[in-house]
């Protein structure tokens, strides 16, 4: 199975991936974790948000998008990767591809998922906070400094 990682502006979207994108997010976060909520946010078309997709055989396995690549403080979010494709690093090969894309001097914040907060630490991740319920399920928020 051939996985490839392509990186996307709104601009460079098409139709299907964006469709496809939007298919895989709601049925992990809204139908899977059961948390309904309005995964179409209108942040996916802003100019500064980047799309990294993860694609084997042509299909969509695992997505994330950062906001704000450009600036000082970006922020990392909707790493989502399908029931099927789980356990074979997708999502850490994004999150790392993610990370390259901001600025060096950067502050990468992010939203984690509680029981996530070892897993994003392992990329330089770090608890920025107290835990707080998003959508029924608790979150911890976390940052990534520069390393210098």
């Amino acid at each position: 199975m051939t996985t490839t990682f392509t990186t996307r502006r709104p601009e460079e979207l098409t139709v299907r991936e964006l469709h496809d994108v939007l298919k895989l997010r709601v049925d992990v976060f809204v139908v899977e974790q059961e948390c309904p909520y309005a995964e179409i946010d209108g942040r996916d078309l802003l100019d500064d948000t980047v799309q990294l997709l993860a694609h084997e055989d042509g299909e969509l396995v695992a997505a994330q998008r950062v906001l704000g690549v450009h600036d000082a403080e970006p922020s990392i979010g909707r790493v989502v990767t399908r029931a099927d494709a789980r356990g074979r690093g997708l999502a850490g090969a994004l999150l790392e591809r993610g990370i390259e894309l901001c600025r060096p001097e950067a502050t990468i914040r992010l939203g984690a998922q509680a029981h996530l907060e070892q897993w994003y630490g392992r990329f330089g991740f770090v608890r920025a906070g107290e835990d707080y319920l998003e959508d029924g399920i608790p979150h911890c928020p976390m940052l990534r400094t520069p390393r210098g």
